[in-house]
């Protein structure tokens, strides 16, 4: 058996923790790190597009660690969409005894599958801009009198 005391134990390098974030988005708080897959709430992101997230609420690198109020002013998050992803289907049934009252919904949610690339914060060298790039919306057909 290994007698290692609790200090000594904090003093390998894989405790310590790597850099992570806390990023908003739709409306629900993630904690990311580079490297990292997640699912969020759809975003309008072509597959492979790089997509950029500046709602960082927090950024911990080793010991250091910088809150914002609510948001640290400069910081983003670089991802790359993986495209789109249909989450499970939840079914709402309503029912009434002795009414023959019965209703049956479902739904399915759209998630975006995001891989983190890098953390940068605030102050931080910028990357060159990044161009948002869109779907782009079906052509509407125009008859020939214009109407």
């Amino acid at each position: 058996m290994i007698d290692i005391t609790h200090s000594e134990l904090l003093e390998f390098p894989f405790w310590r923790p790597e850099i992570y974030a806390i990023i908003e988005s739709g409306g629900k708080q993630y904690r990311v790190s580079p490297g990292q897959t997640l699912d969020v709430d759809f975003l309008d992101a072509i597959d492979g597009s790089p997509v950029e997230i500046d709602r960082v609420l927090l950024i911990a690198d080793g010991d250091q660690v910088t809150t914002g109020t609510p948001v640290i002013e400069g910081a983003k998050v670089m991802a790359t969409s993986k495209g789109d992803k249909r989450g499970d289907k939840v079914v709402a049934f309503k029912y009434k005894n002795k009414t023959r009252y019965h209703r049956k919904i479902g739904h399915v949610q759209v998630y975006t599958r995001l891989a983190i690339d890098k953390i940068i914060g605030p102050g931080a060298a910028e990357p060159e801009s990044v161009k948002k790039p869109r779907r782009r919306a079906a052509k509407k057909e125009v008859a020939a009198d214009g109407a």
